[in-house]
């Protein structure tokens, strides 16, 4: 699987964003969407392995348009710089927690992903009683994903959050607005020949974190409580 050839090719069309490049490079972007689109069946089955949550899906409920909406964005560029595919239980419409592999060359930006992006307010407010719970049940799983990830504290609020006590233990995770866990990688271990396994290995490591998040989604929408 040649992922410098995607790697090339988005990294090229962030240098020159606009549908005149893109139309005299379509043969060459339908050859690297066949990649992508190899890569992200591999993903999703391998995935299954681990989350049976996910068994089922099909490339286009994990994959993005490479086509920007641009109505309300002051960005006018047409199409995404980076490639996305996220492995989530019943697809990446569903506000479910699940598995994601992000590259971005032109801001020389790759990583994995596990966890819990944007939720609901049903579904933020039901992790957030897990968490006041069983605090410790929550910051093992979290734990358990390893050192080598990190939660995503970019968009976390400043204050707790009204109903939450700050003497609780571990209350800063209150303050999340999304729950995600990442690993940052470079260029180099996208390039490696072993990468899928490697991402697979790695995101298999945030099952424990995204079941429990899955399982805090289930009680928001249980309608028999």
């Amino acid at each position: 699987m040649n992922m410098k050839e995607i790697l090339d090719f988005y990294l090229q069309l962030a240098q020159n964003n606009n549908k005149p490049w893109f139309d005299a490079h379509r043969a060459e972007y339908e050859k690297v969407k066949k990649t992508i689109v190899s890569f992200a069946e591999k993903l999703i089955r391998g995935v299954e392995e681990f989350d049976p949550r996910c068994k089922g899906l099909q490339v286009r409920d994990c994959t993005y348009r490479i086509n920007r909406d641009i109505r309300f964005s002051q960005d006018k560029s047409p199409y995404k710089s980076w490639v996305g595919v996220y492995v989530c239980p019943k697809g990446k419409k569903s506000g479910m927690a699940g598995y994601y592999v992000h590259f971005e060359p032109i801001n020389n930006q790759y990583f994995v992903c596990g966890g819990l992006y944007n939720p609901t307010r049903e579904v933020l407010k039901s992790v957030r009683e897990q968490i006041m719970l069983e605090p410790d049940e929550f910051h093992d799983a979290m734990l358990s994903c390893g050192e080598d990830f990190h939660l995503n504290w970019d968009n976390a609020l400043k204050r707790m959050p009204v109903g939450y006590q700050e003497t609780d233990k571990y209350s800063e995770y209150y303050r999340l607005k999304s729950y995600e866990i990442y690993k940052p990688l470079t260029e180099k271990d996208v390039l490696d020949k072993d990468f899928l396994n490697n991402a697979l290995a790695y995101l298999k490591r945030c099952h424990e974190f995204n079941e429990m998040l899955n399982k805090c989604f289930d009680y928001a929408y249980d309608t028999e409580r």
